[in-house]
């Protein structure tokens, strides 16, 4: 499930295939704002494959697509010579994106321009307060599910999740409304932010893989979505993205980068994250040998 990066940043992370689509096109119970099932996957065509099965309405889902004959094993056919890419290297806050990350996909963004694609400088779209009105929002949300739960429920949950709830005990209706309404806000930024423009390539993570100790990449229940910025964004605007890798890090660490397109295209996601299989770095063998 993904809500603000969950299946795309540990596919980054292990170097695998993520892909989160339209909101709505695989039907999930219940049903929320930015809440999404996709698959995780080795290949595109596998996550194609995958979609195929998956992508199917279902009534108890009130927030699912219409039945539509999608084509998803078809990948090929895409011209890159016919596609204007917007590069997305600043979400505007966030951790700081690290040079190995950036170098890669600045290399991707090269690789596409040599196969005929136009890429073009997106700017940063995202504000603080849109940020921190979704972590209100959230901590709310989450708070009322863990005051619900009898103590000795509450005692089992990871004291890094815990301590990140207990502050929507202090929230003021004003605070939630408000960081509820950030949800329409942003949906509307990262929308208009992609109009005149075919996909928007960008990072998926701003770093490699984290110690598998550490509940997230800064282990700071304070600031918990910092590492989210490239992917929140298309969460609330319902569009699909994908995460593929691209290359590695100096350590041999995987990194992923990430293709969206329009709301309701993820057959052309999938169709461009194919392409990029077909001319990005060569790929070392499973497993990989660290």
């Amino acid at each position: 499930m993904d809500i603000g990066g969950s299946i795309r940043l540990p596919a980054s992370w292990c170097g695998i295939v993520g892909f989160k689509p339209s909101l709505g096109r695989i039907p999930i119970q219940p049903p929320y704002a930015g809440r999404v099932a996709g698959p995780m996957t080795r290949t595109v065509a596998d996550a194609a494959l995958a979609m195929s099965v998956l992508s199917r309405p279902d009534w108890r889902d009130t927030m699912s697509l219409p039945p539509q004959d999608i084509p998803w094993l078809q990948l090929d056919g895409l011209d890159p010579r016919a596609l204007r890419i917007g590069l997305w290297l600043d979400p505007g806050w966030g951790t700081p994106l690290s040079s190995s990350v950036r170098q890669v996909v600045l290399d991707a963004a090269a690789r596409l321009q040599s196969a005929g694609a136009t890429v073009v400088e997106l700017p940063a779209f995202m504000t603080r307060a849109m940020v921190d009105g979704l972590d209100n929002f959230w901590r709310m949300r989450s708070w009322l599910d863990f005051a619900a739960l009898p103590p000795e429920r509450q005692a089992l949950v990871l004291p890094y999740i815990s301590q990140w709830i207990r502050r929507g005990e202090r929230l003021s209706a004003a605070e939630v409304f408000t960081g509820f309404s950030q949800i329409g806000v942003l949906r509307d930024s990262a929308v208009a932010a992609c109009q005149g423009l075919d996909f928007v390539l960008a990072p998926v993570s701003p770093e490699v893989a984290f110690a598998a100790e550490w509940a997230s990449p800064l282990n700071d229940p304070e600031r918990p979505f910092e590492h989210i910025a490239y992917t929140l964004p298309w969460n609330m605007s319902e569009q699909p993205a994908i995460s593929v890798n691209a290359d590695y890090s100096e350590s041999g660490l995987p990194v992923g980068v990430q293709f969206i397109g329009h709301r309701h295209d993820d057959l052309g996601v999938l169709r461009m994250a194919a392409l990029w299989e077909q001319i990005r770095p060569a790929q070392r063998p499973w497993p990989l040998d660290l």
